[in-house]
C-alpha cells in the first residue's frame, strides 16, 4: 500500500491539500464501520405482517420455478409440492428453515486483517460489479478490458472505505468467456487482499474460484470449508424463477461452507407489482425460497437476504435508481430482514450515464437508504453508472467521498457530550468579542475535529478558478491517475503465488469453463 499521510487543516478554506501536492489521497483508516442509529421503519407491525403474509402466500399458493433439477429434487425430498418446475412450500416449513440461518457471520480473506462481519450493526461496502462497459474522461464509453478491470481492482484495494471486492468491476470482454474467471480472479487475488466473490455461473467457474481462493489463503481443504472465506451472490430471474447455473453454484458454495447472498432484481411495474409493498413481498418470496434450500442442505449455512427493488420509468420502461420508491423499498426490506433474523444486502446505484450531479444524488439516496435500513452489505457502492452498464473510475472516487462521509458520520466523536466537548470554559474564555481559531481548545483538536475530504474543493470561487477551475469529475480523474502511478500490490508468499499461477495455467490448458450450451 502506498504511504498515506493525514491532512492538516489550516485556518479557513484555503487549507485544503491540493491533489498535486499529496503523494497519496488522505483517507480514513481501514475499519469495519458500525451503524449506531436506529433503522428507519416505515412499516408498523400490521404492515410487516401483511408483507410477510403476502410473501408466504406467493410461496404456498403460486410457487417459484426452480429450473435446476437437483434443487427441485431436494425440495421434493424436504416435503415441498413439486409440479414440473414449480415448487411450493408451506410457511411453517419456510420459517423453520429460515430460523436455522445465523443472524451474523464472518468472512476471512487471505489477509485475516481484512476479515468482515456480516450482520448486527456492521455495514461494509463493495466495488461496482459486472458492467460490460467502461467510462473515464479520456476514453468515453468503451467496452471493458482486462486493463480497465485491473485498474478498478487497484482502486478497490487502495480505498479503505471499500471492504470487499465483488464481481468483476468491469467485464473484460477482451478475455474469452471460457477463461475470464481465471484471469480476473488471479488479478483480484494478487492486486487485492480483501474478501472476494465467485459468480455462480455453472460448476467450473465456481469450483475454480473456490480453489483459487483456497490456494491464495494457504489453506487446506478442511480449513477452507471450516468457515466462510468468500461468498457468492445469486439473482432470481424475476418474476418467480431461479435458473439452472446460479442454483448450481449456490448449492456448491453452501456445501463447502461459503457465504451466500440471494438478491432478486425486482423492478416495480415491470418484473414485479407496481406497488412497492407488492414488489417487496415478491422479492422476499424469491429470496427466502433459496435460503430455505441452503438451510435444508446445510443447517446454519451463512446466508444474507438481498434487496434490489426499484421502479421503472413508466414512460420509457428504463430502470430508475435512487428514487424515493427505491429508498422506501430498501427500508421496508430491512424491517422484514430483521423480522426473519437475517443479514441484509443492498446496493449503491444510479441511472445517470456520466459522473454528474444526477449520478451523485441518486447514488447518495441509495447509500443513505442502505444506512437507514440497517443494511449489512452494500454492493456496487463505488463506480456504478447507467443502471449498472458502465463502470467509471471517476465515479468510483466520487462515491468513496460519500462513503467516507458516511463512515465519519458513524463516529461517536461527532456527538460526544463530555465537559470537554460541551466546552463551557472555552466559550467563557472567548466571550462575545473574540473567536475560537487560536484557543487552546481548538488547537488541541483541529487536526481531527472535522471530516477532511478526498476530492471536495472547499475554496471560494476565485481561488478555485485561479487554480484551474476543475469540476469534481476532473479532480477525481487526476486522483485516479495519481493512485495508479503509486499503486503497490499487497504482498503474497512467492510459493503461494507460483501455485496460484500454475493452477490458472492448467485450467486454461484444459479449456476453462464451457460457453456453449
Amino acid at each position: 500500500m502506498v504511504e498515506q499521510r493525514s491532512r492538516r487543516r489550516g485556518g479557513g478554506r484555503s487549507g485544503n491539500v491540493r491533489l498535486s501536492e499529496a503523494k497519496a489521497l488522505p483517507q480514513t483508516p481501514w475499519r469495519i464501520p458500525e451503524n449506531p442509529d436506529r433503522p428507519t421503519e416505515p412499516l408498523d407491525e400490521d404492515g410487516i405482517a401483511a408483507i410477510h403474509d403476502g410473501a408466504m402466500r406467493i410461496l404456498e399458493e403460486i410457487g417459484i420455478e426452480f429450473l435446476n433439477d437437483e434443487a427441485r429434487a431436494l425440495m421434493a425430498e424436504a416435503g415441498c409440492t413439486v409440479q414440473d418446475t414449480n415448487v411450493r412450500m408451506g410457511r411453517d416449513f419456510v420459517m423453520e428453515m429460515v430460523r436455522r440461518a445465523p443472524a451474523s457471520f464472518t468472512i476471512t480473506p487471505r489477509n485475516p486483517e481484512r476479515r468482515l462481519t456480516i450482520g448486527g450493526r456492521s455495514i461494509v461496502f463493495g466495488n461496482v460489479s459486472s458492467p460490460p462497459s467502461y467510462w473515464d474522461m479520456e476514453t468515453g464509453k468503451v467496452s471493458g478490458t482486462r486493463e480497465h478491470c485491473r485498474n478498478l481492482l487497484k482502486l478497490t484495494q487502495y480505498f479503505n472505505c471499500i471492504h470487499f471486492a465483488g464481481g468483476y468491476p468491469v467485464e473484460p470482454v477482451d478475455v474469452h468467456a471460457s477463461v475470464r474467471h481465471l484471469d480476473v480472479l488471479y488479478d483480484k487475488l494478487t492486486l487485492t487482499d480483501k474478501v472476494g466473490h465467485a459468480y455462480s455461473l455453472g460448476r467450473e467457474r465456481v469450483e475454480d474460484v473456490m480453489e483459487m481462493i483456497r490456494i491464495a489463503g494457504g489453506l487446506s481443504h478442511e480449513e477452507f470449508e471450516s468457515s466462510p472465506r468468500m461468498y457468492t451472490n445469486i439473482n432470481s430471474t424475476s418474476p418467480l424463477k431461479h435458473d439452472i447455473p446460479m442454483l448450481d453454484g449456490f448449492m456448491r458454495c453452501v456445501r463447502r461452507g461459503q457465504a451466500v447472498v440471494v438478491t432478486p432484481f425486482t423492478l416495480a411495474g415491470a418484473m414485479a407489482p407496481v406497488t412497492m409493498s407488492g414488489a417487496v413481498a415478491q422479492s422476499l418470496a424469491e429470496s427466502l425460497c433459496a435460503i430455505v434450500l441452503a438451510q435444508y442442505i446445510r443447517p446454519g449455512a451463512p446466508c444474507a437476504i438481498g434487496t434490489f427493488t426499484s421502479n421503472v420509468d413508466m414512460r420509457s420502461g428504463a430502470p430508475a435508481f435512487g428514487t424515493p420508491e427505491y429508498m422506501r423499498a430498501t427500508q421496508m426490506t430491512g424491517q422484514l430482514a430483521r423480522f426473519y433474523g437475517l443479514p441484509m444486502r443492498a446496493s449503491g446505484s444510479c441511472a445517470a450515464n456520466v459522473p454528474d450531479g444526477q449520478a451523485m444524488w441518486e447514488t447518495s439516496n441509495a447509500l443513505w437508504a442502505a444506512v437507514q435500513s440497517g443494511t449489512n452489505m452494500v454492493y456496487h457502492a463505488a463506480g456504478w453508472l447507467e443502471g449498472g452498464l458502465i463502470a467509471s473510475p471517476e465515479k468510483f472516487i466520487m462515491d468513496c467521498e460519500v462513503l467516507q462521509m458516511i463512515q465519519r458520520y458513524f463516529e461517536t466523536a461527532t456527538w460526544a457530550t463530555t465537559p470537554e466537548d460541551i466546552a463551557v470554559d472555552a466559550v467563557a474564555a472567548v466571550g462575545s468579542e473574540g473567536h475560537f481559531f487560536g484557543t487552546q481548545h481548538t488547537q488541541e483538536r483541529y487536526t481531527t475535529a472535522f471530516y477532511a475530504p478526498l476530492i471536495s474543493d472547499w475554496r471560494n470561487y476565485e481561488a478555485w478558478e485561479l487554480a484551474g477551475g476543475d469540476w469534481t469529475a476532473a479532480r477525481a480523474h487526476k486522483a485516479f491517475k495519481a493512485i495508479l502511478a503509486e499503486y503497490v500490490a499487497p504482498p503474497m508468499d512467492e510459493g503461494i503465488h507460483e501455485e496460484l499461477k500454475a493452477f490458472v495455467e492448467r485450467r486454461k490448458a484444459e479449456g476453462g469453463a464451457p460457453t456453449d450450451f
